[in-house]
């Protein structure tokens, strides 16, 4: 009888981490989550899997990296593109600002108006 009571006594499991409720706002999220999840234990996936993941993340890394390549170059156009505009306000004098503002409004009104004639989107279809 004793033999019974100690075959059926088990050793204690040993305790998980609490885990924090996260809820995703949008896909994006939701995928990440299952991502983390799933490399929290790599050995559960197999190799061709792991492979895929790693590279579909360079890939993503990668198209994150240029993203923020091209807003830091239309950032640094646009400072350009004012200085060029106050450097050329300061040169042109007191008097002659006037009068080019004049004709360069001029010309901004006629593309304005060129704009406006082509529709970006076409209603009643």
């Amino acid at each position: 009888m004793a033999s019974s009571a100690a075959s059926s006594v088990r050793p204690p499991r040993p305790k998980k981490e609490p885990q924090t409720l996260v809820i995703p706002k949008n896909a994006a999220e939701e995928q990440k989550l299952k991502l983390e999840r799933l490399m929290k234990n790599p050995q559960k996936l197999d190799a061709e899997f792991q492979k895929r993941l790693e590279k579909n993340k360079i890939a993503a890394e990668e198209q994150t990296a240029k993203r923020r390549k091209k807003r830091q170059k239309l950032k640094e156009k646009k400072l350009l593109a004012k200085k060029m505009k106050l450097e050329q306000k300061k040169q042109e004098g007191p008097g002659q600002p006037q009068e080019q503002g004049s004709s360069s409004s001029a010309e901004a009104s006629g593309t304005e108006e060129e704009e406006e004639e082509v529709p970006s989107f076409i209603m009643g279809r």
